[in-house]
């Protein structure tokens, strides 16, 4: 599992209340992506872990560049 989250999925900048202006995860984004449009047959626990799965690969590969 990745140690970074990759940040913020949507960063807001200017006067904005700080806590909103973080939002969610890149990591929590991307994981919610990979769910869209899958056939749910599999158990919730196993859809989850592999969807973070998923969300930490895109992560490492986006730290390459």
């Amino acid at each position: 599992m990745s140690n970074s989250d990759g940040g913020p999925a949507f960063p807001c900048s200017g006067r904005i209340d700080a806590s909103f202006a973080e939002g969610m995860s890149l990591r929590d984004w991307y994981a919610g992506i990979v769910l869209q449009g899958l056939d749910l047959k599999q158990s919730k626990d196993f859809l989850a872990s592999w969807a973070y799965q998923i969300a930490d690969a895109m992560i490492a590969e986006r730290q390459k560049v």
